[in-house]
C-alpha cells in the first residue's frame, strides 16, 4: 500500500497531469462563485473533454473541480449572502454579517483555511478508512437514515434564532413544501394545482436562492451605499486573522471535518444537508454560541467550511467500494468510471490501488491549490465588499436568476424565485427562521423516503435497531436537556411580580401577527385537502401539517401574551425603515416581476439587459456609460457560459414570433 501511495503521488505530479488538475480547480472555484450552477454542471461541462485523455488526468481534473467547488461557493455567501451552491447556505449566516461589519478578509482566512483543512482531512479519512469502513457502510440502512434526518431536524431550533416556536413553524412549512409533487409510493399528484412544473416537486435551487439570495439583494438596495458598514479590516490582516481563527479552534476544525465525511460516505444523504448539521452542532457545543452565532462569528463559518470541504473525500468511499455515487457529482464520476474501463469494487482496492490513490492525491493537491488561489486573490474579493450596491447588486442578481433558470430550464424556476423571495424577505423582516425553511424541505423528502422503507421492511419495531434506537436518544437529549439546563440556571432567580395578565395590543406586530394566520391557513388548508389520498401518500403531510397547525397557534397566543421584551424582529423590523427604503424595497421587487413577464414577450437575456440598466441607472443613479459596459458585460458572459457552455435551451418569445427576421440576427432558442 506504500508503494502504491507513493507511486501515485508522482503519477498526479506529472506536469500535464497537474496542469489538468489546475484547470479543473480554476472551473471549480468559477463555478462555485456562480449561484445555482454547482459541481454537477461543471462535472456534466468537463465529461466530454475527459474522453481522450488517461485515466489519472481525467479522473484528476473532475475530482479537483469538485474538490474545489465547495471553496469557490465561499466568495459569494460571504460577500453578497448569496450562497453558491446550497452547500454554502450555512456559510451565510455568519459570512456575510462579518462583511457587513468590515471583516470580510477575516470571514475569507478563515473559510479558506478550514476548506483547505477540511478537505485533506477529508483525503486522508478516505485514504485510510476503505478497507475499515467497507463492512461498516453496508450497516447504514433506511432506518438508520430516518434516524440522521429526525436528528437534523432537531438542530433547527438552534438555527432559529431567540423565538424557537417561529423556527420550528417554519421547518414545519419547508417538510410540507418537500411533499408537494408527485408521491414516489403510490404516484398520487399532491397539491400540484394542475401544473406539469410541480409533478416533480418544487426545485431545491430555486428555493434556496429565493429564500437567501433575493432579501439580502433587496436589503442591499434598500440600505444603499457599499456591503461593509463597519470600519474597514486590512484585507491582510483579516486574512491572518482568520487564519488564526481556524489554527485557534482544532477541535471544531476536526469534529465539522470529521462529520462532513462521515455523513458524505453515507449515500443518499446529500451534500446540501451537511454543512447545516455541522454549524447546528457548533452551535450546540461551542461556548457563548447562543449569543453569538448568525451574528458575525468566525466559528460558524470554520464549521460550514471544514465539514463542505470534508465530504468529497467521504463521498468518494461508497463510489469506489460499491459503485454507489455517494452524491449527485459522484454520479457524473461513475460516468467518467465507465468511459475509462474503471469498475469500482473489490478491484479498486487491489489491482487498481495506484489509480485509488491517485484519487485520494488529487483531492488532497486540488484544496491546497484551490486555497491557494483563493489566498492570492482574497484581497481584490474583500474590495468587492466597499463596492457601491448599485452596481454590485445588479449584476449578482442577473446571475442569481440565470443560475436558478440553469437548473430545470423553465420560466417557473424564475417566477419560484421571485415568490420564495417574497416569503424570505417577509421572513427576513419579521425574524422568522430562513434556514430552518431550507433544512426542512431537505430533509422532507428523505424522512418520507426513508420512514416509508422502514415501515414496509420491519413496521414500528425499526425504531428499536441497536444504531436506530441511539440516534434517537441523542435526538431526543439534544432537545430536552437545553431546556433543563435553563431551568435548572433560572431556579431560585427572583422574579419581578405582576400585575393581572392582559393583552396588549400595542405589542403585537400587526405584519408579524398576519404572517402566523398564513401559516395557520397554509397548514389547516394541507389538513383539508389530503381526504382522498392513500395511506402513504399522506402520511407525511398529516404529521407536519398537524404538527404546523399547534405551533402556529402556539405562535400566536406567544405574540398575545404580555411580555417584558418588545415585539421582536429581524436584521430590519418594518417600523425601523424608512420610507425611501420601503419604496427601493418594493421598486426591487416590483422590477423583478416585470423582468418574469417581459420574457415572454423579448426573451431571458433582452429582458435581464433592460433589467439590468433599470437597476444601475434609476436606482443606483449610475451613468449611462458604466451602466451600458456592466450591464453589456454581464449578458455577453451569460451568453457565452449558458448557451454556448451549458447549452440552456431558452424560451421562446413573443417578439420572435412576430417579427422573424430576428432570428437571422439572434439564436431562435434567445428570441
Amino acid at each position: 500500500m506504500e508503494n502504491a501511495a507513493l507511486d501515485a503521488i508522482g503519477i498526479v505530479l506529472d506536469p500535464a497531469r497537474f496542469g489538468f488538475l489546475t484547470i479543473g480547480v480554476i472551473i471549480g472555484l468559477a463555478v462555485g462563485i456562480i449561484p445555482g450552477l454547482g459541481g454537477l454542471v461543471g462535472l456534466s461541462i468537463l465529461l466530454p473533454f475527459t474522453y481522450s485523455l488517461d485515466p489519472y488526468a481525467a479522473l484528476a481534473m473532475l475530482l479537483a473541480l469538485s474538490a474545489v467547488v465547495a471553496t469557490g461557493d465561499t466568495i459569494p455567501a460571504v460577500l453578497f449572502g448569496v450562497p453558491g451552491t446550497v452547500g454554502s447556505a450555512a456559510t451565510v449566516l455568519d459570512g456575510y454579517p462579518m462583511a457587513c461589519k468590515g471583516e470580510a478578509g477575516r470571514a475569507f482566512g478563515a473559510a479558506f483555511s478550514s476548506s483547505l483543512i477540511g478537505g485533506l482531512l477529508g483525503a486522508l479519512i478516505l485514504l485510510v478508512s476503505i478497507p475499515i469502513l467497507r463492512p461498516l457502510v453496508l450497516l447504514i440502512g433506511p432506518p438508520e437514515l430516518f434516524a440522521l434526518c429526525l436528528f437534523g431536524i432537531s438542530l433547527v431550533a438552534m438555527l432559529s434564532g431567540a423565538n424557537r416556536m417561529k423556527g420550528l413553524a417554519a421547518a414545519c412549512l419547508g417538510l410540507l413544501l418537500a411533499t408537494v409533487g408527485d408521491d414516489p409510493n403510490t404516484a398520487t399528484p399532491r397539491w400540484t394545482f394542475g401544473t406539469f412544473y410541480l409533478f416533480d416537486g418544487i426545485p431545491l435551487v430555486p428555493l434556496a436562492l429565493g429564500m437567501f439570495a433575493l432579501p439580502e439583494l433587496a436589503g442591499l438596495m434598500m440600505r444603499g451605499g457599499s456591503i461593509s458598514q463597519g470600519p474597514r479590516q486590512s484585507a491582510m490582516n483579516g486574512q491572518w486573522q482568520g487564519i488564526k481563527d481556524t489554527l485557534a479552534n482544532p477541535g471544531l476544525v476536526f469534529r465539522s471535518s470529521f462529520l462532513g465525511a462521515a455523513l458524505g460516505a453515507i449515500p443518499g444523504l446529500g451534500a446540501s444537508i451537511i454543512d447545516w448539521i455541522a454549524y447546528g452542532l457548533a452551535a450546540k457545543t461551542v461556548k457563548g454560541a447562543d449569543k453569538t452565532f448568525g451574528k458575525g462569528d468566525v466559528r460558524g463559518v470554520i464549521a460550514s467550511e471544514s465539514s463542505n470541504n470534508a465530504k468529497e473525500g467521504g463521498s468518494l468511499i461508497p463510489t469506489i467500494a460499491f459503485g454507489i455515487p455517494g452524491t449527485a457529482s459522484m454520479a457524473i464520476l461513475l460516468g467518467a468510471f465507465q468511459i475509462h474501463g474503471i469498475v469500482p469494487g473489490q478491484a479498486m482496492l487491489t489491482d487498481k490501488l495506484d489509480l485509488t490513490y491517485a484519487m485520494v492525491w488529487s483531492i488532497a493537491l486540488a484544496n491546497v491549490v484551490g486555497a491557494g488561489i483563493c489566498f492570492l486573490f482574497a484581497n481584490q474579493l474583500a474590495r468587492l465588499a466597499l463596492v457601491p450596491v448599485g452596481i454590485l447588486v445588479p449584476g449578482v442578481l442577473a446571475m442569481t436568476l440565470l443560475g436558478a433558470f440553469q437548473t430545470g430550464a423553465s420560466v417557473h424556476d424564475i417566477y419560484a424565485v421571485i415568490g420564495f423571495g417574497l416569503l424570505g424577505m417577509a421572513f427576513k423582516l419579521l425574524g422568522w427562521s430562513r434556514p430552518a425553511v431550507v433544512l426542512g424541505f431537505v430533509l422532507g423528502s428523505l424522512i418520507e423516503r426513508y420512514l416509508v422503507i422502514s415501515f414496509s421492511l420491519a413496521g414500528g419495531a425499526f425504531v428499536l435497531r441497536p444504531l436506530v434506537a441511539l440516534i434517537l436518544l441523542a435526538t431526543l437529549a439534544g432537545v430536552i436537556l437545553p431546556v433543563i439546563l435553563r431551568l435548572w440556571r433560572d431556579k431560585g432567580v427572583a422574579r419581578p411580580t405582576r400585575g393581572p395578565l392582559r393583552v396588549s395590543w400595542r405589542q403585537v406586530s400587526a405584519p408579524d401577527m398576519a404572517l402566523a394566520v398564513v401559516f395557520l391557513g397554509v397548514f389547516l388548508y394541507a389538513l383539508a385537502t389530503q381526504a382522498g389520498w392513500p395511506f402513504k401518500a399522506r402520511l407525511m403531510p398529516v404529521v407536519f401539517a398537524s404538527l404546523g397547525v399547534l405551533i402556529s397557534l402556539g405562535v400566536v397566543l406567544q405574540m398575545l401574551l404580555p411580555r417584558p421584551e418588545t415585539a421582536e424582529g429581524g436584521e430590519d423590523t418594518p417600523k425601523g425603515l424608512s420610507t425611501v427604503a420601503k419604496a427601493r424595497g418594493i421598486r426591487f421587487f416590483l422590477s423583478c416581476i416585470a423582468f418574469a413577464a417581459l420574457i415572454h414577450v423579448a426573451g431571458i437575456l433582452p429582458s435581464l439587459f433592460l433589467l439590468m440598466l433599470y437597476l444601475l441607472i434609476i436606482e443606483g443613479k449610475q451613468r449611462w456609460p458604466t451602466s451600458l459596459l456592466v450591464s453589456g458585460t454581464v449578458i455577453a458572459g451569460s451568453y457565452v457560459l449558458f448557451h454556448l457552455l451549458v447549452h440552456v435551451p431558452w424560451p421562446n418569445a413573443l417578439i420572435g414570433d412576430l417579427f422573424p427576421a430576428l432570428r437571422s440576427w439572434f439564436p431562435s432558442d434567445i428570441v
